[in-house]
């Protein structure tokens, strides 16, 4: 069984995979985000996916943001 340290590794992987498939820096997610009313920074950004622990609506928000049309759990 996975334990809360594999998830958020899995999710920080998937993350970072899908900005890499889109070309997407973090920079840029935080201006397509901002352009969506949310204000983030490039740091805030960083921080949020690295850690692995981001909230739930930063990730449905920056899916949105990238144009990510669906997320498949078995691909986590």
């Amino acid at each position: 069984m996975d334990s809360k340290d594999d998830w958020a590794d899995r999710s920080k992987r998937f993350f970072k995979a899908e900005l890499k498939r889109r070309d997407v820096t973090y920079d840029e997610l935080a201006r397509r985000l901002s352009e969506m009313g949310i204000e983030e920074s490039e740091g805030s950004v960083a921080m949020k996916i690295n850690r692995g622990t981001f909230p739930t609506w930063f990730f449905l928000a920056s899916m949105k943001a990238i144009g990510c049309p669906a997320v498949r759990v078995e691909d986590v």
